[in-house]
């Protein structure tokens, strides 16, 4: 028996489509034990997700796991999966990621040939098709990362200030990252193209250098956060409203729902205002304060089990 714990993932950062992604002290947590006798994998669920996700071979988490074994032409064993999940689903903060990743980590602790640290990411974004989510949950931190040619992942992880915290608006509102997906252009004005490029520069050398000034003008986008606007009730009025309370600055968490405000203090007053924001517009939210996670997804002896 052995835990595997992943962190939640915040990506895009703004300007940073696809490009950025950050893991947050906000974890899942799977427990796995082989055998059990019945000859089929058994899952429970615990926390988010405990009404809806899958029990079985359709579950990601044990999709991810499997799909590791096949690559190395290998059946997995017969497990028992115990999730303890405090990622919401469907929310921008990286469920899905964490499914994967978490699934991946479990296979690499039951095969007898592992993975290297570069292959698990290259199933990761296979599985996840991007890599911003994966790579964050995976390896911590802030990750910038690209797709090369053949499908070859391009990453750096890097430490973020030690005084950054982040407050995180999670509506009750759910959004696939499909349907965030299909409201986006196919094209882009040059102008925009170069707004974001030239913020996406500023934001990572503002986080690199401890310049967090620079975040309010750094975190601005024009490629995606525009166009997924209207699907979130009163998205502008919780910028502005985390922006008042003192927040450094503010971005859609992934595809969203979520948003994610970065500051170094008032962190609940800048979370009251973001739910009073939501509430304005008839959505409940809850705001959760926490920090940048420099360590990725790990895994825990018994003795530290899924303590949520």
């Amino acid at each position: 028996m052995f835990c595997v714990r992943i962190p939640a993932s915040t990506a895009n950062l703004g300007p940073g489509f696809d490009a950025l992604g950050l893991a947050l002290e906000l974890y899942n947590y799977i427990e796995v034990t082989v055998g059990g006798g019945t000859g089929r994998p058994s899952i429970a669920v615990q926390g988010e997700g405990a009404e809806e996700l899958p029990r079985g071979e359709d579950n990601l988490v044990y999709q991810a796991l499997a799909y590791a074994f096949r690559r190395r032409s290998l059946l997995p064993p017969e497990l028992h999966l115990r999730l303890v999940n405090n990622i919401p689903l469907a929310r921008g903060l990286g469920s899905s990621a964490a499914a994967i990743v978490g699934g991946l980590l479990a296979a690499q602790e039951l095969l007898p040939v592992p993975f290297s640290p570069e292959e698990l990411l290259d199933l990761a974004c296979e599985l996840e098709g991007h890599p911003d989510n994966v790579s964050a949950a995976l390896l911590g931190g802030l990750v910038i990362s690209c797709a090369g040619p053949e499908g070859k992942n391009h990453y750096l992880k890097t430490r973020l200030p030690e005084s950054l915290r982040l407050v995180v608006a999670i509506p009750e509102l759910k959004l696939s990252t499909q349907e965030a997906r299909r409201v986006l252009p196919d094209l882009l004005p040059r102008r925009d193209a170069v707004f974001n490029l030239g913020r996406t520069a500023l934001l990572t050398a503002s986080l690199l250098t401890n310049n967090l000034s620079a975040l309010a003008f750094a975190l601005e986008d024009r490629l995606h956060q525009p166009y997924r606007s209207p699907l979130i009730p009163g998205m502008e009025e919780v910028f502005a409203g985390a922006r008042e309370a003192g927040a450094l600055g503010v971005a859609l968490s992934g595809s969203g729902p979520s948003i994610i405000a970065f500051a170094q203090d008032h962190l609940p007053e800048i979370g009251a205002a973001m739910v009073n924001a939501f509430a304005r517009h008839g959505i409940r939210a809850r705001f959760v304060s926490t920090k940048p996670a420099w360590q990725g997804a790990e895994t825990l002896p018994q003795l530290r089990l899924c303590t949520a």
